[in-house]
C-alpha cells in the first residue's frame, strides 16, 4: 500500500526550514514558482505581523525534482531564513565562545497559552527559548511548500481545495458559502481578511484596529473545502483509517487550533435527526443515489461521499500578545508580566490557506492509499477507471 509522509526540521529563527517529503509518484510537473505562489497566499491577511515582510519565503528544490518533473524519490525543500542574520550570535548551532559572553535573548518567563512552560520542563530546558523557536508557526511555512507538491498532485486528478475566513473575534459571516468553489480562493486572496462578504469583512478590519491598539489578539473560524474527491477514500474498518480522524488530527497539529467540525460539525448535536442527515433520493446513475444536501461535509462512515470536503476549524487569540499577559519568573518564582516576542495581531486568513495545505497532505495520502501507483500515469489511469465505476453505475 502506498503511502504519502512528511518531516520538517528548523527553528524560527535558525537558518533554515527544511522539509523531505515521500510517496509522491514520478512524472509530476513541479515549479518552485507554483510552491512560492502558495507561500505568498500564506503571508496573506490583514493583522500580520512585521516578519512576513522581511522573509521572501523563496524555496530551493534540493532533491526529488529534475528538469521539473518529480522523480519519485523523496523531495527535498529548503526556505532559507533572511532574518537569520540577525540571530545568528543567538541561535548558532557551535557552541560559544568566551568572548560571546551569556547567552542573548534568554526566556525565563514563559507566555500563557504557548509550549514554553511546559516545552521547559519535558525536554529540561531552562531558557525557553529552545521550545518557543520549534513550537513557533513559523515552521508551517515549509509544511505549505511540502504540501503545494501535494497540492499539484491533487490538480492532476481534478481536485481543487479552497478555503475563506468566517469569523474574525466576535465578528461572523454567518451566510452559507454561494460562490463557486472553483474559483473561491481568485476571489477571497484578493481581500484584506480573504472573507466573501465585503460589509462583514469591514466589521472584522475594524475589529483587528481595536485589538491591535489595545495590544490584544484575535482569533477566529476558517472553513476549508476540497472539491472533485474520489468516492470511498477511507474507511471504516479500523479507527485510525476514517478519514475524519485523520483530518482533524492533521487540522489539530496547526499552531492554536481549538475546535475541528466537517460538515455542520457541531450544529448537529442541536439538530433532530430528520434534519441532520443527507436523504437519499433516486439518480439518474444506476445503482447509485442523489444527494440534495451536504450536511455530513462530504465524509460519512469514515468514507468520501463524493460531495465536497466541508472542513471548519476555530483558532485561538494569539499567545503572544503586546499587552503581556501575567506570568512567573521561574528562576526566582516571582509574578512578572509574560515574556513579549514579535508577533501578529490576528492569522486566521494565514491559518485557513495552512489549512488547505493539511487537507492536500490528508487526501494525498488517502488517494496513494487507495490506488497506489508509482507513476502520475499510472495513478491516473487508476483514479479514472474508479471513477468510471463508482460515479457512473458501472458493473
Amino acid at each position: 500500500m502506498a503511502s504519502l509522509r512528511f518531516l520538517t526540521a528548523g527553528e524560527s529563527h535558525g537558518q533554515a526550514l527544511v522539509g523531505i517529503l515521500e510517496g509522491i509518484p514520478s512524472g509530476l510537473e513541479i515549479t518552485a514558482e507554483q510552491i512560492h505562489i502558495q507561500l505568498k497566499r500564506r503571508k496573506l491577511g490583514y493583522g500580520r505581523g512585521a516578519r512576513q515582510k522581511m522573509e521572501d519565503d523563496s524555496v530551493d528544490m534540493l532533491g526529488g525534482i529534475r528538469h521539473g518533473k518529480t522523480l519519485g524519490s523523496p523531495i527535498a525543500l529548503v526556505i532559507h531564513n533572511r532574518d537569520w542574520r540577525n540571530w545568528v550570535d543567538i541561535m548558532q548551532p557551535e557552541p560559544l565562545s568566551a568572548e560571546s559572553g551569556e547567552v542573548k535573548r534568554r526566556l525565563e518567563v514563559p507566555r500563557p497559552g504557548h509550549a514554553d512552560y511546559i516545552g521547559g520542563i519535558k525536554y529540561g530546558h531552562e531558557d525557553m527559548r529552545n521550545v518557543l523557536e520549534r513550537a513557533s508557526a513559523r515552521e508551517t511555512t515549509i509544511r505549505v511548500a511540502l504540501a503545494s507538491v501535494a497540492r499539484r498532485f491533487l490538480e492532476e486528478l481534478g481536485i481543487v481545495v479552497v478555503s475563506r475566513v468566517t469569523a474574525i473575534g466576535s465578528i461572523e459571516d454567518a451566510e452559507p458559502l454561494k460562490a463557486e468553489l472553483a474559483h473561491l480562493n481568485e476571489q477571497v486572496d484578493q481581500s484584506p481578511l480573504r472573507c466573501v462578504n465585503p460589509d462583514v469583512e469591514s466589521r472584522m478590519i475594524t475589529e483587528v484596529d481595536v485589538a491591535k491598539k489595545n495590544g490584544n489578539t484575535l482569533g477566529g473560524i476558517f472553513e476549508v473545502y476540497a472539491q472533485g474527491v474520489p468516492l470511498a477514500l477511507g474507511s471504516y474498518v479500523q479507527w485510525d483509517r476514517r478519514l475524519e480522524g485523520k483530518i482533524a488530527e492533521a487540522f489539530m497539529s496547526l499552531n492554536a487550533i481549538k475546535g475541528v467540525e466537517i460538515g455542520l460539525g457541531f450544529e448537529l448535536g442541536r439538530t433532530p435527526g430528520t434534519e441532520a442527515h443527507d436523504e437519499f433520493f433516486p439518480s439518474e446513475v444506476a445503482h447509485r443515489v442523489a444527494y440534495h444536501t451536504n450536511r455530513s461535509g462530504g465524509l460519512d462512515g469514515g468514507m468520501t461521499t463524493g460531495q465536497p470536503i466541508i472542513v471548519r476549524a476555530a483558532m485561538k487569540p494569539l499567545a503572544t500578545l503586546m499587552k503581556a499577559l501575567r506570568s512567573v519568573r521561574l528562576d526566582t518564582g516571582e509574578a512578572e508580566s509574560a515574556h513579549v516576542e514579535r508577533s501578529d495581531v490576528c492569522a486566521v486568513p494565514a491559518a485557513a490557506v495552512i489549512g488547505e495545505s493539511l487537507l492536500c497532505l490528508v487526501i494525498a495520502e488517502a488517494i496513494l492509499e487507495k490506488f497506489g501507483g508509482d507513476s502520475m500515469q499510472e495513478i491516473k489511469a487508476r483514479v479514472n477507471a474508479w471513477r468510471d465505476v463508482s460515479e457512473k453505475g458501472l458493473l
